[in-house]
């Protein structure tokens, strides 16, 4: 998510310039920086070889959402996964992130949010946040979801949404586990980073991001999560969301919790890297039993903290 446009001339020109073009954003448009939906529906051929479901619920507003339910060719699947994706296009680009959990063994359950892909309605700071809870409650209630092995995986502004839903949600004592890759850690905390990097914003950083909703923010909610475990990935070299908010995300969470530093990381890659990968299939299993086990036994979830390179 990277809210801002790059300013490369130099001048008094060019700074009158970009002040013309950033000082409307910075002092009243910057919940509008938070989402760049898309109504496409890109052809995604690797989406189809998952033979995806269409899923349907209804979220406040009366707004229907669409979404995505991929089953593994295994059944029953080692667990539901409840993924919530990042600000951009919509849920069928974003699923290539997640597909190789499909061919580990677990179902995955997708929706967009409002305004984004065949979902309805105009996206908002706290529509969408209303939006993951009604996903995840959906999720719940779907036929096929076994309510004892389910957990949550955000990316981005997914993250933020994947937090403030278990957080919030009835069901949160049903959750396994919460996974935060690449989040930020508040709504106004990511304005004023954004907007203190061009030099013709700066001054406004502060007195901008006080007209964001911060009520929603991951790290307002993140602390209340346990005793769901919670795991927070981010990469050292991450341009889009500072690597700081994944240690400030970390630090406000309660055990148990785990930090997956991914040493020259960029945003939302680490699960691209084999590692990683086999390191969240490893947790999966520590707090997803395989059926037929009971999820109360066995040892703890596998939250170290972890490096790697991306």
């Amino acid at each position: 998510m990277d809210p801002t446009p790059h300013v490369t001339s130099h001048g008094p020109l060019a700074l009158a310039l970009a002040a013309a073009l950033l000082l409307p954003l910075a002092l009243g448009g910057c919940a509008s920086m938070f989402f760049y939906p898309s109504k496409e529906r890109y052809e995604n051929p690797n989406l189809e070889k998952a033979a995806p479901e269409d899923v349907w619920c209804d979220s406040t507003g009366g707004v229907r959402l669409h979404g995505l339910r991929l089953r593994p060719a295994a059944s029953p699947p080692r667990g539901t996964i409840v993924y919530f994706h990042g600000n951009a296009e919509n849920v069928r680009t974003h699923i290539n992130g997640v597909l190789w959990l499909v061919e580990a063994g677990y179902q995955i359950v997708a929706f967009d949010y409002r305004g984004y892909g065949m979902s309805g309605g105009t996206p908002d700071i706290a529509g969408v946040n209303e939006d993951g809870l009604a996903i995840l409650d959906a999720a719940f209630r779907m036929e096929g979801v076994d309510r004892e092995r389910v957990a949550v995986l955000g990316q981005s502004l997914g993250g933020a949404v994947a937090v403030f839903a278990v957080a919030r949600s009835p069901w949160k004592p049903k959750v396994r586990a919460v996974v935060a890759d690449s989040a930020f850690a508040g709504y106004r905390r990511i304005v004023r980073d954004k907007l203190t990097e061009p030099i013709v914003t700066w001054p406004f950083a502060y007195p901008a991001s006080w007209t964001v909703d911060d009520g929603y923010s991951p790290e307002r909610w993140i602390g209340t999560l346990a005793p769901v475990p919670v795991v927070v990935i981010h990469g050292t070299k991450d341009g889009i969301v500072p690597y700081s908010h994944g240690e400030l995300l970390y630090r406000l969470a309660a055990d148990p919790k785990g930090f997956w530093m991914v040493e020259d990381g960029g945003h939302t890659r680490a699960l691209f890297l084999p590692d990683v990968r086999r390191q969240l299939l490893d947790f999966l299993e520590s707090v997803l039993p395989p059926p037929g086990k009971d999820p109360a036994t066995g040892e703890g979830p596998a939250v170290t903290r972890s490096t790697g390179s991306g």
